[in-house]
């Protein structure tokens, strides 16, 4: 087989990204001489960590819909026609033998084109409840790759195959006994909690955190805490936070952990925002998870994405509006019961799928063979 030249489009958030670029590391691996471009939306995230994960990227002007400004999505049809246009000379002038797609704003576009030309298009779900523009790109796709069971009804026209999400391969290779993650990152050993809000981090996190800080001191637990690039700086400066942080050694304040895989090592609890790709890790991980969804995520995916675990008792869940009444009261029953956080493991781990990111390559790389 030929070394492949492959089309990526995934962005956003890092949700979207993390597995696009799995997927690209993994053909890579297969294939050192195959060749790859990304299609992503100015502006987002993808256009700085796509570069730094070592590949080519190429940029569309293209947004979501925009609740808060009504008028700028009158611009939107102009956008999204001027974004395929763009997307189909990447397209003519990289000649990929194939296209994958994650999600996210420039997605659409690019996979959109890609099937227009001809070019085969495969896409990855990552979402207990997809979206419309994916259920619309799949009449056309080879295939649809899905993190949960039984969504063949959502995507009719092509082949459903559930392999479960792409992660990032260092928190399947970087695991370590708690005590172990605990001393790496300079950690006492007892009980630790990581926050993460997501890759743009969570203000109502942040803030529940900060006004639960007395309790945090009064019990004594151990906080490694993701504060994302929005409030790092009012939290940094924060000199409760900051005595809790020096002194204490009580709190680890971070904008953004690279080392992810150690982090989740060190923690006995964690908490987390519900993003599909966050599930994922969590689940491969396996430790006890409070989720805390969010609200404004398309189509409410990520309530349905906690609600999931929830049903069978692998994960505890508080809504947003919930937060100041049941955010500590539920993270503490957590953390008080140990036999508790170990059913919740057991049943956790049932939702772990460490191998997604090779068995997607595979099957791609089969029907790119058989063409």
């Amino acid at each position: 087989m030929t070394s492949p030249r492959v089309l990526l489009s995934g962005g956003g958030t890092g949700g979207h990204i993390f597995p696009a670029v799995s997927i690209a590391q993994e053909i890579q691996k297969r294939f050192p001489d195959a060749e790859f471009m990304f299609i992503g939306a100015l502006g987002k995230m993808e256009m700085e960590k796509v570069p730094q994960a070592g590949f080519k990227i190429e940029g569309l002007d293209i947004a979501g819909f925009d609740r808060g400004n009504i008028l700028s999505n009158f611009k939107l049809p102009f956008r999204l026609l001027s974004s395929i246009s763009k997307a189909k000379k990447i397209i003519r002038n990289f000649k990929p033998d194939f296209a994958i797609g994650t999600g996210g704003f420039a997605s659409g576009p690019a996979l959109w084109a890609a099937s227009q030309l001809g070019v085969p298009t495969f896409i990855q779900e990552q979402n207990s409840f997809p979206g419309v523009t994916n259920k619309i790109l799949s009449k056309k796709a080879k295939a649809v790759f899905t993190a949960y069971p039984g969504m063949e009804s959502f995507f009719p026209n092509t082949e459903v195959k559930f392999l479960g999400n792409p992660i990032r391969q260092n928190i399947i290779d970087d695991k370590l006994a708690p005590e172990v993650a605990k001393e790496k990152l300079g950690l006492q050993n007892k009980l630790t909690i990581l926050s993460v809000g997501g890759s743009q981090g969570s203000r109502t996190l942040n803030n529940g955190w900060k006004d639960n800080l007395d309790k945090l001191t009064e019990k004594g637990y151990q906080l490694i805490w993701q504060t994302g690039k929005l409030d790092y700086e009012a939290l940094n400066k924060n000199q409760e936070i900051q005595n809790l942080s020096s002194a204490e050694g009580q709190i680890s304040l971070n904008e953004f952990i690279k080392d992810m895989g150690t982090a989740y090592s060190a923690a006995d609890v964690i908490v987390s925002r519900a993003g599909a790709i966050a599930i994922s890790e969590l689940a491969v991980a396996v430790k006890p998870i409070l989720l805390i969804p969010l609200p404004t995520a398309a189509e409410d995916h990520q309530t349905k994405n906690a609600q999931s675990l929830v049903d069978q008792k692998a994960a505890f869940m508080v809504r947003d509006i919930e937060m100041k009444e049941k955010f500590w009261n539920t993270l503490e029953q957590i953390c008080e019961n140990e036999a508790l956080r170990k059913e919740m493991m057991i049943n956790l781990e049932k939702f772990g799928k460490p191998e997604a990111t090779k068995q997607i390559v595979e099957e791609i790389l089969k029907i790119y063979k058989d063409k």
